[in-house]
């Protein structure tokens, strides 16, 4: 008999009033997946989070979680923790305090809440902190705690809700590395809600692209990027171009676009002009107004290219180029977001 995946969601609504946050969600999440919920603000990943935790009840649908029909069980008969991004640690507990504080609840022995305690601590590499008080640590120490006491219990499933939302960028990009590693050695099934698409691309292994309260896409990473379903789906993962042709509209990365000094044969090629260049130190973007109409953003990386030589393309008539295969069908009836 087949294993059940880890979450099932069928048909699942969610309103508000009038407003349907979550409108028709229908997703299988596998066990041991790192699977990410991926949409700009309003669009129902939180709230679809939000009911699999139980701390909202759908208004249609079922939530199963590894074959069992949890849809109206309450958050603490769920076999799912969540972590959040403002950490929710007790300012007066220790940190060691802090994730053993379910399993004291849970009645665990103290000798094996020790033992389970110092485990997660090293596994998140905060060994030896168990005694400090979470004011007395940094932000990215204070959500690795969270994620501490949230794996200690091994539950079937871990929700984390925007988790790196409040750090740094050099540290939220070093959370995201050490998040996919934590993953990969408990094998717990991570569902992880996030409208960065960096994140979502670094760490998943698979993404439900929403909007609208629907999921529009559902894919691997590179899937979803390079074969974007429509053009919300282009626009919102990453940056895309979106030209039409001769009848045909397509998506294309601006880093799949060369600026040509002469003509390049096996590529498809187009005269413009440089309207706008931003220099970015590793890269540099430039915004080309197409002869035939319709504009391109177009990345180069910037190997011998200094500040100067690139911001003296602007106004110059150049020739772009790029590979039909990079390019990626779009219906010519495909709305936003449907």
């Amino acid at each position: 008999m087949d294993t059940p995946p880890d979450i099932r969601l069928t048909g699942l609504v969610k309103r508000y009033g009038e407003v349907a946050a979550v409108d028709g969600v229908d997703l299988d999440v596998q066990r041991g997946e790192f699977f990410t919920m991926l949409g700009p603000s309003g669009s129902g990943k939180t709230t679809t989070l939000r009911l699999i935790a139980g701390f909202e009840r759908p208004d249609a649908g079922t939530v199963e979680l590894a074959g069992d029909d949890v849809s109206d069980r309450p958050p603490f008969a769920r076999d799912v923790n969540t972590v959040f991004q403002d950490y929710a640690l007790f300012p007066h507990m220790t940190v060691g305090e802090n994730v053993a504080y379910g399993m004291r609840i849970s009645k665990v022995a103290k000798a094996e809440r020790e033992r389970r305690t110092t485990e997660a601590l090293e596994m998140v590499r905060l060994p030896g902190l168990s005694r400090r008080k979470p004011a007395q640590l940094s932000g990215g120490q204070r959500q690795r705690v969270a994620l501490a006491r949230a794996i200690v219990n091994r539950p079937q499933v871990l929700l984390l809700d925007e988790p790196l939302g409040a750090l740094d960028l050099k540290l939220r990009q070093e959370m995201q590395v050490e998040l996919k590693s934590i993953q990969e050695h408990v094998g717990i099934t991570f569902v992880y809600v996030t409208h960065d698409q960096e994140e979502a691309l670094t760490m998943s292994d698979r993404i439900a692209v929403f909007n609208h309260g629907r999921i529009v896409q559902v894919g691997a990473p590179a899937e979803v990027y390079e074969q974007p379903g429509n053009e919300f789906v282009a626009g919102f993962v990453g940056v895309s171009n979106v030209l039409e042709r001769d009848g045909r509209r397509f998506t294309i990365r601006p880093e799949k676009i060369r600026l040509l000094e002469a003509p390049h044969d096996g590529l498809h090629t187009e005269a413009g002009v440089v309207r706008d260049v931003a220099y970015a130190g590793m890269v540099t973007r430039y915004l080309v107004e197409l002869e035939r109409g319709g504009e391109l953003q177009v990345v180069r990386q910037n190997l011998e290219t200094s500040s100067s030589e690139a911001l003296e393309q602007q106004g110059r008539a150049v020739t772009v180029g790029w590979s039909e295969e990079h390019t990626y069908a779009i219906p010519k009836d495909e709305e936003e977001g449907t």
